[in-house]
């Protein structure tokens, strides 16, 4: 029984695996996913056509299919957030002429409008924009004056009080206060993940803050795929940098032939984004560049160190020839002449027949 044991205890060899051993990625060693920047030029394509927020959304749903979102950013000057789209234009009109009809008495709502902080409800637009302006405006206008006077560890305190207060007041002052500049763009793409940037109103002054943000991404390696959302064809030069260095490229915009679709690896337009589209044809996309990688694994490159080692190693071999005239009998024919000289047409030559 004992010496069962012993053979048991033998035969048994742990097994050591090594740091740089290459085993398939398991569960608990998990492949990294491809990192991920979303450039947005506001200037040159905003989201006229759809909500802010939704676009926003929207994009980072598309994006995150490419890999893993690390960074979302949106450049543009004054003039771009100060700018009012026709559609949104047009629903103000509406707004202004519904609310003096249900003022006249002329309108009625189908259901009373609600106010999201306290839960009130109204007949006319007006009384809630009063009402919210007299009552929680007010009261979120003293939070913030309480938090900014405050210090240390009383601000966090109060901050942490207050936080769901103020995040409950401004979903509400959405749907109910008009903004005083623009339609909230910049507010918006906020809430949908980006990270908002105004830059001067200088002449290409976005254009270049934005190039200037993708090469430093492209140097500091933060990013194997970059989407760019612009028609602009000033960007070429940064994606053909950016296929140089073997990141991969994708452009939005709606332009069908545009100098940047042609110099990017995948191009989409706004309507295949908001419809999701795009995000059905990226596991072709991706299927691909998977494909392009392996193929670079397994082509060949010229290693100078390398082949200097096999130089030397090739020097260093015994063909086990004695003597030069070794070697100068064995490049010898015999009787037939040198090996380099060919047979006349006509048959009379030095090649000896087979035996």
């Amino acid at each position: 029984m004992f010496s069962r044991f012993l053979h048991r205890i033998r035969s048994s060899k742990p097994q050591i695996t090594s740091l740089n051993s290459t085993k398939p990625f398991t569960s608990l060693n998990p492949k990294p996913r491809t990192r991920v920047a979303v450039f947005w030029d506001l200037d040159n394509k905003p989201p006229a056509s759809h909500p802010p927020h939704d676009a926003a959304v929207k994009l980072r749903t598309a994006a995150s299919s490419f890999g893993s979102v690390k960074l979302m950013v949106a450049y543009a000057n004054r003039h771009a957030f100060s700018y009012v789209p026709l559609q949104v234009r047009e629903e103000r009109k509406y707004r202004k002429l519904l609310n003096q009809l249900e003022k006249t008495g002329l309108s009625k709502p189908a259901e009373r409008y609600f106010c999201g902080v306290c839960g009130r409800r109204f007949y006319a637009n007006e009384k809630l924009i009063a009402h919210f302006r007299q009552i929680h405006e007010t009261e979120n206008q003293k939070r913030v004056r309480q938090i900014e006077s405050a210090k240390g560890h009383q601000r966090v305190r109060l901050v942490a009080k207050y936080s769901m207060k103020m995040e409950k007041y401004k979903r509400a002052a959405r749907n109910v206060l008009t903004p005083k500049e623009g339609y909230g763009l910049a507010e918006e793409l906020t809430r949908g993940g980006f990270w908002v940037k105004m830059v001067s109103d200088k002449p290409e002054a976005a254009d270049r803050a934005l190039k200037e943000h993708m090469v430093d991404v492209m140097d500091r390696r933060e990013a194997e795929c970059l989407v760019l959302v612009s028609d602009d064809s000033g960007f070429a030069e940064v994606l053909w940098e950016a296929k140089e260095r073997c990141l991969r490229t994708v452009v939005i915009g709606d332009l069908s032939e545009g100098k940047l679709k042609r110099v990017a690896d995948v191009a989409y337009s706004w309507k295949e984004v908001v419809m999701g589209k795009a995000k059905k044809e990226v596991e072709k996309v991706v299927g691909k560049w998977r494909d392009r990688d392996v193929l670079k694994t397994l082509e060949w490159c010229y290693d100078p160190v390398l082949e200097k080692e096999r130089g030397y190693a090739c020097g260093d071999w015994d063909y086990g020839f004695d003597s030069d005239d070794e070697v100068e009998s064995g490049a010898e024919m015999g009787d037939g002449g040198d090996w380099w000289e060919m047979d006349d047409e006509d048959g009379a030559g030095s090649s000896r027949p087979c035996r």
